[in-house]
């Protein structure tokens, strides 16, 4: 994407409605209070659930339209990305969508205990190596991250083409004695994965299964 595009993107980002785009210090430093107010922002007490890592946002709309009784919010640092799927949303008129500009080690400043029902995490970049282990989206700290915020028995969510990811990701649930309630190491092949699963494809798992590379999943539980 050309620097032009990535700039009237950004410039149209903040223009549309369903963008939030709070910045790091003020969030750290509670000048802009998300946090417990999410039923203000959307005018209901439907429940949340977040994409984190939503690049173009398509499971976030995707859920959105399936689930009109629910309150979606695609979070990623990449603007310029989730401005397609914020443009959809608005197009569609889809006033159950949010989308939020910020670090995703910032989501225990942004929701407060139990204000999100679910969390998706699709295809987030695996971080093979060890030094950059803490960057996974499914180590610890992000699981006691969310945690904090998912109401009990809350779900979450991995789709993934890592295989790396997939096996990390449920040694740790095991490991840490955490429910995992369905895994799949390759749904397009295996049957029994939910319809949202199968149904709802991003930009980059349409590349991926062009590649032949089998797509996997885990539900669980952090509570």
């Amino acid at each position: 994407m050309g620097s032009k595009n990535k700039l009237k993107r950004f410039l149209e980002n903040e223009t549309f409605k369903n963008v939030i785009q709070p910045k790091r210090q003020d969030l750290e430093n509670g000048t802009v209070v998300l946090k417990g107010n999410w039923a203000n922002h959307f005018k209901n007490d439907n429940p949340i659930v977040l994409e984190l890592g939503c690049g173009k946002g398509e499971y976030t709309v995707g859920l959105a339209k399936r689930n009109p009784n629910k309150n979606f919010i695609g979070i990623d640092i990449k603007g310029a990305r989730f401005w397609r799927g914020a443009k959809t949303a608005l197009e569609d008129e889809l006033t159950n969508v949010a989308f939020l500009r910020t670090q995703i080690e910032l989501v225990d400043t942004l929701f407060a205990e139990n204000e999100v029902s679910e969390i998706w995490i699709t295809f987030p970049d695996p971080q093979i190596k060890y030094k950059r282990t803490k960057h996974r989206m499914t180590n610890q700290n992000f699981l006691n991250k969310y945690k904090q915020i998912l109401k009990p028995k809350g779900l979450m969510h991995l789709k993934t083409d890592s295989e790396f990811m997939h096996g990390y990701t449920l040694g740790l649930l095991h490991g840490l004695g955490l429910e995992v309630l369905y895994a799949n190491h390759d749904i397009y092949k295996n049957e029994g994965s939910p319809k949202e699963v199968l149904e709802i494809q991003t930009f980059y798992e349409n590349q991926y299964l062009e590649k032949g590379k089998p797509i996997t999943y885990i539900q669980f539980r952090v509570h």
